[in-house]
């Protein structure tokens, strides 16, 4: 198929042939997007009265998501995505929820379509309030949505499908999904849609899970339905020992959001143990307080060193480099939650590559291995120099052919979004 790799072969012949101008790492997938919210990093660094955490901060962005307009929603898409592939993101999930008006889902297509990353757009089934079937809040009306409107949307959407645009579903979380509702939208979507869900993000959510359903969120996933390969856990941070393993050995994915979970305070998933257990992971922008896979993977590690106090704890048995560990694993994981082929360089996998600037400082002299450990440790930026998307240049010498027009067009959306 056109835009998938043919072949690999090692030390081949240059005749016919585009010699790459530096190293070469597969495209990384950014599993979790909720893209308006890039035009809010930084806005809400401003303590409040009293403690500030997850639920003070989704007050802000209440206020925030109620001026948003359509036009200004894909002015900030086409900015975050031409962002993300200037740091070697090559795919995105579009975890959508702001329903109203109706064209909102359309802007993010068109935002992929005009900037060359490929999406996996995932209406979000968006119910209640909170657990026991609270009504939504007027400032929640713009999220609205029941089982059958999504699965119009989907129909409305599946003829703009193509190797580079996948569909999936999102039910929002246990809290704004009724069990029901839940069934009949898995029951609905096709055996191989991507299905995305927040699960256990804050302690709150689940202790009042557990007062609601009678048990904790992932537990009642696990138990009440069939997770499986398609299936995307997002944060998935508050798992107790037996939630981890039953997790891992799902063969379901967790989405994990280093940045902005630790922006919000959600708290440190236990990806060691998670590991240790065979499980599968990718990693996500979420509000997108960064647009970097390299940032969103120092800080995976480093998290992961703080809690356990040691060091280089993500390598396996391929590898025990941390930096190329976490990127192929993060890769692959991503890959299977957007459905897509890609997160490997190998014969079958769409050809997305990201190459590295072989002349940046901080990879002088580094071969194999260190080439990752550099992208990811050395904290350095400017190291991604050319990405391609299925076949296709769509970054080349650190630039995005369409990045001066989108930055206007983004402030323009700013003036009055922010006025």
């Amino acid at each position: 198929m056109s835009g998938d790799i043919s072949r690999v072969t090692p030390k081949a012949s240059q005749k016919n042939t585009e010699l790459l101008p530096g190293p070469v790492l597969p495209g990384m997938a950014n599993l979790h997007s909720h893209a308006f919210q890039r035009a809010m990093a930084g806005l809400t660094e401003v303590r409040g009265a009293g403690e500030d955490d997850f639920w003070t901060w989704r007050e802000l962005m209440y206020r925030f998501v109620a001026r948003l307009t359509p036009e200004q929603a894909g002015a900030i898409a086409t900015q975050l995505y031409i962002e993300m592939l200037e740091h070697g993101y090559t795919a995105v999930a579009e975890f959508h929820y702001v329903h109203q008006p109706d064209d909102m889902l359309m802007r993010h297509l068109e935002a992929a379509r005009a900037t060359g990353i490929a999406i996996t757009l995932l209406p979000s089934l968006y119910r209640w309030s909170g657990f026991g079937h609270r009504p939504l809040q007027p400032r929640q009306k713009r999220f609205s949505s029941d089982v059958k409107k999504i699965l119009a949307m989907l129909m409305a959407t599946r003829a703009h499908v193509s190797p580079e645009v996948n569909l999936g579903v999102a039910p929002h979380s246990l809290r704004a999904v009724d069990p029901q509702s839940l069934k009949e939208l898995v029951a609905a979507v096709g055996a191989d849609a991507p299905i995305h869900i927040h699960a256990a993000e804050q302690t709150k959510e689940v202790e009042e899970c557990k007062a609601a359903l009678g048990k904790r969120p992932v537990e009642w996933l696990l138990e009440n339905h069939r997770i499986d390969a398609r299936w995307c856990l997002v944060h998935a941070t508050h798992m107790n020992p037996d939630e981890t393993k039953a997790l891992a050995a799902s063969g379901g994915v967790a989405g994990l959001c280093p940045t902005t979970e630790g922006n919000l305070g959600d708290g440190v998933f236990p990806l060691v143990d998670y590991r240790a257990a065979g499980g599968r992971y990718g990693i996500g922008g979420d509000s997108h307080v960064s647009r970097d896979p390299a940032e969103e993977l120092r800080l995976l590690e480093y998290l992961q060193r703080l809690s356990n106090r040691k060091r280089n704890l993500v390598s396996s048995a391929n590898s025990t480099a941390v930096g190329t560990t976490l990127w192929l694993e993060a890769a692959a994981g991503g890959a299977q939650a957007l459905g897509r082929r890609m997160g490997a360089l190998a014969p079958g996998m769409r050809a997305d590559l990201v190459v590295l600037d072989s002349g940046h400082v901080d990879l002088q002299e580094r071969r194999g291995d260190a080439l990752a450990n550099a992208l990811i440790f050395s904290g350095a930026s400017g190291l991604v120099r050319d990405v391609m998307v299925a076949g296709n240049w769509v970054v080349r010498d650190k630039r995005h052919p369409a990045a001066q027009a989108a930055a206007a067009a983004y402030k323009e959306a700013l003036k009055t979004l922010l006025a």
